[in-house]
């Protein structure tokens, strides 16, 4: 590629909408799948089948770093294949409108079992609340974004300040106090890889890629693994609920 088409490619807009793309809702399953291990992990250690500790270190802990930044990158892609060639405004303010209240009765479920540390600021609710700063920059070039995505890496190492400390600003991640939650997915830095996605997601577009994967349908195998990212926010909800219960149970029946 010369570094023409390169700019042409980093600044073009998408033409149209390609149709289902299946090799993306396999990354979403996927993704669901390194998810559940990992939820499964945080439960053996809550009910002390593995020691205190264990999800929140080591190859676990990058386990983690990994899936959330997975989900917000692929957040990023579709929101540009939803919007890349016009936005659509009433259907972003359904899926939004989904999003949220998912968000806000994980908030709610996660205050009444762990008061302490419950969710106030997870995966859902920062991919709600990117979505919106998305749509605002839904027409900035490739470098743009990728420039932008850099800033959001970089601002808990130099915009930290006492200002952040109540908690109502606590959505930023430029606190200085300490923040408990057993999801916390603060705009700074997790805003990175949603715009990373956003540019990727032009990117694509301006090569032809989403075009050309949109073709691809597949066997009947590959639709069955798709299945969870096709329906992905119902996944979230459900699967950790029934983890628990399966541990719980185990626990139960064999102590």
């Amino acid at each position: 590629m010369s570094p023409v088409d390169l700019r042409d490619s980093l600044s073009a807009a998408a033409p149209d909408r390609p149709g289902r793309i299946l090799a993306l809702d396999l990354a979403r399953a996927g993704a669901l799948v390194a998810m559940a291990v990992f939820h499964f992990v945080f439960d053996l250690e809550l009910f002390g089948w593995v020691l205190p500790g264990t999800s929140t270190t080591g190859g676990w802990r990058l386990l983690a770093v990994c899936t959330a930044g997975s989900f917000l990158f692929l957040a990023g892609v579709s929101l540009w294949l939803g919007h890349g060639a016009g936005r659509r405004w009433p259907g972003f303010w359904r899926r939004f409108a989904k999003i949220a209240a998912a968000a806000a009765l994980i908030t709610g479920v996660t205050y009444v079992a762990v008061p302490g540390a419950f969710i106030f600021f997870g995966i859902l609710h920062s991919i709600a609340a990117a979505s919106l700063v998305g749509m605002l920059v839904l027409r900035l070039p490739a470098l743009g974004l990728i420039a932008l995505a850099a800033l959001a890496f970089a601002a808990p190492g130099f915009a930290r300040a006492e200002l952040f400390d109540p908690w109502w600003f606590w959505w930023t991640g430029l606190q200085t106090v300490t923040v408990r939650s057993v999801d916390y997915v603060p705009l700074a830095p997790w805003l990175g890889p949603f715009l990373l996605g956003l540019a990727a997601g032009r990117i694509g577009s301006a090569r032809g890629l989403w075009h050309r994967l949109a073709r691809w349908r597949g066997s009947a195998a590959w639709e069955r693994l798709a299945w969870p990212g096709k329906h992905s926010l119902l996944v979230y909800l459900l699967h950790q609920p029934v983890l628990i219960a399966l541990v719980a149970g185990a626990t139960f029946l064999l102590r």
